[in-house]
């Protein structure tokens, strides 16, 4: 596949996975570092992101721990809670999957990631959650 192949086809996951929300932030990078957004679409999603070993779901479970554990990303949790719901993970599973976080990566992190699925969960209808 050439370059152009693949990020056309990393598009194309990425509008499964992410819809709208992905493409933003692509599009946020094009004025500074467009080559940037590219490898993005191309090795994040094409690449990586379509490989057939992990499901959708899965990719976006550990997504989630990860950015929760990095701290600082909360724009980029906005995106996966958003995927994350998209592939079929519940409001539920991600809440359960931010509280779990907390024992590895800490409280702070831990509640900044579940404020951001606060919000993602409120703009979609999805409160309150009961998992108690």
């Amino acid at each position: 596949m050439n370059r152009e192949d693949r990020y056309e086809f990393g598009m194309k996951v990425l509008e499964q996975i992410d819809g709208e929300a992905g493409q933003r932030i692509v599009s946020s990078l094009a004025d500074t570092s467009p080559e940037l957004g590219r490898q993005v679409v191309a090795w994040a999603f094409g690449d990586m992101y379509s490989r057939p070993e992990l499901p959708p779901r899965d990719r976006q479970l550990v997504t989630l721990g990860i950015l929760a554990a990095l701290g600082g990303c909360e724009p980029e949790l906005d995106v996966h809670i958003n995927a994350a719901l998209n592939v079929g993970l519940s409001a539920t599973e991600i809440s359960e999957a931010l509280l779990h976080s907390a024992v590895y990566c800490g409280m702070p992190r831990a509640i900044n990631a579940t404020l951001v699925a606060k919000k993602v969960f409120g703009e979609r209808g999805l409160l309150p959650i009961t998992n108690v």
